[in-house]
């Protein structure tokens, strides 16, 4: 079992190019010490927020559920469709679902790495060849791109921030709240 010492960890955001010095905390005449990332609630933060050191966590964890997804499709003895289409949403879109709307800040060519994962499970689930196009095989299981679809979740939040007065965020967040709605409306597709 970890010590309280162990526990007991802060991490200094900043964005600056320059040399920033960690600040010196003491807790009960200890140091707490500096980390440059830390997990909390299953989300690991980075100093500067770049989310990598997350966006490449995901990608294993997806990885081998994707394998595991592999082992399931067998053509011969594997499961139907429907049940790959379902272990897909619960295994792997669920972890690339959860807190999006916090990681989906970061550059496109962190976020890039996700996408591919999820075409390969949506391939194996459909029993598809690899070079049958994404959208279609997108549009046959209802599942659109995950760009979209973290769009959709953010926008989802940011409604749902609005909706609840007391929620502590709602103060700080309102004013700038319609003007992200206003961007997330603007990124998805008018059939939607």
């Amino acid at each position: 079992m970890a010590s309280t010492q162990e526990k007991k960890k802060i991490i200094h955001f900043y964005n600056k190019h320059k040399f920033h010095p960690h600040p010196t905390l003491y807790l009960a005449n200890q140091l707490i010490t500096v980390v440059s990332e830390i997990k909390f609630l299953g989300v690991i933060f980075d100093s500067k927020l770049f989310f990598k050191p997350h966006i490449e966590y995901l990608c294993t964890k997806c990885l081998k559920a994707l394998n595991l997804l592999k082992i399931i499709a067998n053509k011969q003895w594997g499961a139907d469709q429907k049940s790959l289409l379902i272990l897909y949403r619960v295994l792997i879109r669920s972890k690339l679902d959860y807190a999006s709307f916090l990681y989906g800040s970061a550059r496109k060519s962190y976020t890039s790495k996700l996408e591919p994962i999820a075409n390969q499970a949506l391939h194996l689930c459909l029993g598809a060849f690899r070079t049958s196009p994404t959208t279609s095989l997108q549009i046959l299981c209802h599942d659109p791109p995950l760009e979209l679809r973290h769009n959709e979740l953010a926008l989802k939040y940011t409604l749902k921030l609005q909706a609840n007065l007391s929620n502590p965020t709602f103060n700080t967040q309102s004013s700038q709240i319609n003007h992200v709605a206003y961007l997330l409306l603007n990124t998805l597709p008018s059939h939607l």
